[in-house]
């Protein structure tokens, strides 16, 4: 049975399956063999991007994971002097509720879910190691959409919605994509926040060269989810300490300081300021795992630029940002803050199941949501409420509340 006897059904607008090595390889197409590969290296199985080995995931075929939460102590309190290696605690076999619907169904049930987004895992790896060559990120792109619709549906039993990615590189070949993916019943899209990748270099998807997807979007009626990834970010920073690929395991001190949450950060002020929030006011984004701390700084930034140079916005840049933006903090921020902030109706819950960083027991995060000063209402909201409305889901209870709970061994 769930920990919390909840009165109100629960959205969890993040959630993750592990992928298997097939993941980016079954669909390839035939001149595409052999771009993505794995390999042996000294014993360890590597994934090998284009003929270069990457670390981005120490272990990329996920058969041994960090369990659920293993990090929720270091993210409440510190390490405590503790190495990375202790704070992520004693490792698991991956269990087929990481791998396949059938079984998550139960998890969510124990756990006393109703709904949730469901995210892959490895997708950023491919877009950033190849954004010179966008023809091959669409392709294989495509592949992995193909892959997760055969696998773990885009909507399963109307509980579980798988976001299938969209590379914006070719606009042309992204409303294709689109297209294909709203006719299995797609209902969200995972667009990377970062520049889009093209042969004469990167640039905002906030340009109106985007508008046909962003209100091709709008017209399906679905939103656009933007996780947390790899943003090429690393590229920055290596300028200052040396490095090459973003490695998420590896951490320094100046990289978790110097990037902070530039890339969502920026991602939105792009959408702000290059005007396609006020070309496309319908527009639903949902920042998923970017937490909430970049709110703040980027709201004085726009208030303070619009007073300077009100001409070059086409509205009120904080009215756009509150009108088309949901964000999830992260579950260790101060929701009541954020609420206060960009209302309630626009925050989100999301607890990164079964990443080490999340949540073990999502439902859990009511007390912190009720100690921190929500009201009932506003708990409401933001453990579910929110999401049921914008993905027009049953606004009641429908996990099995008589499912035992996960027990990991």
């Amino acid at each position: 049975m769930p920990s919390r006897d909840l009165s109100f059904p629960v959205f969890d607008a993040d959630n993750h399956f592990y992928e298997p090595k097939e993941a980016l390889t079954k669909f390839l197409p035939e001149h595409r063999k052999g771009v993505i590969d794995y390999i042996d290296v000294r014993g360890r199985t590597k994934i090998m991007v284009r003929n270069v080995v990457s670390d981005y995931i120490p272990n990329p075929t996920f058969e041994i994971v960090a369990r659920p939460g293993a990090q929720e102590e270091y993210f409440r309190h510190g390490s405590g002097g503790k190495s990375f290696r202790e704070v992520m605690g004693k490792p698991m076999k991956s269990i087929p509720a990481f791998r396949n619907p059938e079984a998550r169904l139960e998890v969510l049930d124990g756990l006393g879910l109703d709904y949730t987004l469901m995210f892959p895992t490895l997708a950023s790896l491919v877009e950033e190691r190849l954004k010179d060559d966008p023809e091959l990120i669409l392709d294989i792109i495509h592949g992995l959409n193909q892959w997760m619709y055969e696998t773990w549906q885009f909507n399963y039993e109307d509980r579980i919605f798988s976001t299938p990615v969209i590379n914006l590189a070719i606009v042309d070949r992204a409303l294709e994509e689109l297209d294909w993916c709203l006719q299995r019943g797609a209902k969200t899209v995972l667009v990377r926040p970062a520049p889009v990748p093209g042969h004469r270099g990167t640039r905002s998807f906030g340009l109106p060269e985007f508008d046909p997807f962003w209100d091709a979007c709008v017209k399906a009626g679905i939103p656009v989810s933007m996780h947390a990834s790899d943003s090429g970010y690393a590229e920055y920073l290596n300028d200052w300490e040396p490095g090459d690929e973003y490695k998420p395991f590896k951490p320094t001190a100046f990289r978790m300081v110097a990037m902070g949450k530039r890339p969502i950060e920026d991602t939105m002020a792009a959408l702000v300021c290059h005007g396609a929030l006020t070309r496309n006011p319908d527009l639903r984004i949902l920042s998923v795992e970017n937490g909430g701390s970049w709110v703040p700084y980027l709201f004085y930034q726009f208030k303070n630029v619009y007073a300077k140079m009100p001409q070059e916005f086409p509205e009120d840049p904080i009215q756009a940002f509150k009108r088309c933006v949901y964000v999830a903090p992260f579950w260790e921020d101060d929701f009541k803050k954020m609420a206060d902030l960009c209302g309630v109706d626009r925050i989100i819950f999301g607890s990164d199941w079964p990443h080490p960083e999340g949540l073990s027991d999502p439902i859990t995060l009511v007390d912190d949501l009720e100690r921190q000063g929500l009201d009932e209402e506003g708990v409401r909201k933001v453990m579910g409420g929110n999401m049921i409305d914008l993905f027009k889901v049953p606004n009641e209870i429908v996990h099995r509340p008589d499912v035992p709970a996960l027990v990991l061994t």
